[in-house]
């Protein structure tokens, strides 16, 4: 296993982590969450053993059972050997009093007396300039003094200039970045991971696979590219070796689920030093990018000239899930994201494609010249069908009964102190 350091501290992290947001589940319970929790310890322990020291987690993950969870698999001094990383969920922050409540039930969730590697989850706009009105950095300031926090970082899902200002705003020990050859110009991208390490920020890499399709079965006309190359290595080992070759990455998760996946991602992550692709090799990254490009249906740069909305529309997020469904047929992740990130499930105000308005400022300003009306009907009738707004309804309450019964958890723990 190769490791690299995060630069402020001089802590040496495994460059796989292993991200727990899909850990195998039981047999005949699609999408409940229920871990199938001798597989998933086997697998946790099994990468330990070969070198991996990161493991990042969150409230939300496998339905909020994930922190618990882990306890088990890290007990019998596993959790000596592993950075663990959870998050402050701002959805669940109604005041300033929960983010202490949620601390401490996460804690005891975990079993740890601190947890080594915590951020503020999903940040996006919204989401920052509510945590800075509810005073998250000095709580966070105050929970790292105690020593119940070790190192304070976020993870983000919005535009570069709330990025910067973020990074710009605290002395971040990390951060987490969606980062892939697909997504070098979205969200972050490759400015924010290199503005963050120019200031010596740690950066942590989610969705390197972007949610593993990348991997696998690829389009014939991606493969007959990836067929070109002289080493031959699989569409995962590509994607993986492509963002390891980037020296600014400290760290890249990888959600593995099966025995297999962690065997193949700990023999890749043993190649995976900074600049090791030859300058073909980028080229042909740079090939099977333009090709997934052209099979968008929509051609978004997320350049965000539409944005603001004066509906509430969040336009390139829109067609981004939009094209995720198009570019790999994969309607349960499409669905899953856009019930997420635009019905204000996580926070926030709703943004689906069905509040617009048809004022028509967006498409005056398009750099691309998109019919953007159109296409948000297109993206609203792919999208919000019963089923979804059902979800969402129901999402809605789950995050709201996570939040109180982590201020009663908490309380619980105080009271028998």
């Amino acid at each position: 296993m190769l490791y690299r350091t995060i630069p402020k501290t001089g802590d040496k992290l495994s460059i796989l982590g292993f991200g727990c947001m899909r850990l195998p589940q039981k047999k005949g319970t699609p999408g409940d969450g229920k871990i199938d929790e001798h597989k998933a310890i086997e697998l946790i322990r099994s990468s330990i053993d070969q070198g991996v020291n990161y493991l990042d987690t969150a409230m939300p993950y496998h339905m909020g059972s994930c922190e618990a969870f882990l306890k088990k698999a890290l007990s019998n001094g596993y959790r000596e050997k592993v950075r663990l990383a959870t998050k402050l969920p701002p959805w669940s922050v109604k005041k300033a009093e929960d983010m202490e409540a949620i601390l401490k039930a996460q804690l005891n969730r975990l079993g740890t007396d601190c947890i080594d590697y915590y951020l503020l989850h999903a940040l996006d706009t919204k989401k920052w300039d509510k945590m800075k009105r509810l005073g998250a950095l000095e709580f966070l300031s105050r929970a790292k003094s105690e020593g119940r926090i070790v190192n304070i970082g976020f993870s983000f899902h919005g535009d570069i200039d709330t990025f910067k200002e973020i990074i710009d705003t605290y002395d971040w020990e990390f951060c987490q970045i969606q980062y892939n050859y697909l997504d070098q110009l979205n969200q972050a991208g490759t400015e924010g991971l290199q503005y963050a390490a120019k200031r010596d920020i740690g950066v942590i890499i989610m969705e390197p696979l972007r949610g593993g399709h990348l991997a696998g079965e690829v389009p014939e006309k991606i493969s007959s590219i990836w067929d070109e190359a002289r080493i031959k290595r699989t569409p995962a080992e590509w994607a993986l070796r492509w963002v390891w070759n980037h020296p600014e990455v400290t760290v890249v998760l990888s959600g593995m689920n099966e025995k297999e996946q962690v065997e193949e991602n700990i023999r890749i992550a043993g190649e995976g030093t900074p600049e090791s692709l030859t300058n073909d090799e980028i080229s042909l990254v740079n090939r099977v990018e333009k090709t997934y490009m052209q099979l968008m249906k929509i051609h978004c740069t997320g350049c965000r000239y539409c944005m603001p909305c004066p509906s509430g529309v969040d336009i390139p997020v829109c067609f981004e899930i939009y094209n995720i469904y198009h570019m790999f047929n994969d309607t349960k992740t499409a669905k899953t994201f856009y019930l997420l990130r635009l019905y204000g499930t996580l926070g926030g105000k709703p943004a689906q494609a069905s509040l617009c308005q048809k004022c028509g400022k967006c498409e005056k300003i398009c750099p691309q010249g998109l019919p953007i009306q159109d296409l948000l009907e297109d993206v609203a009738d792919t999208f919000e069908t019963f089923g979804v707004k059902m979800l969402a309804s129901v999402a809605k309450l789950f995050f709201a009964f996570q939040r109180w019964g982590s201020i009663l958890r908490a309380w619980r723990v105080d009271k028998h102190k």
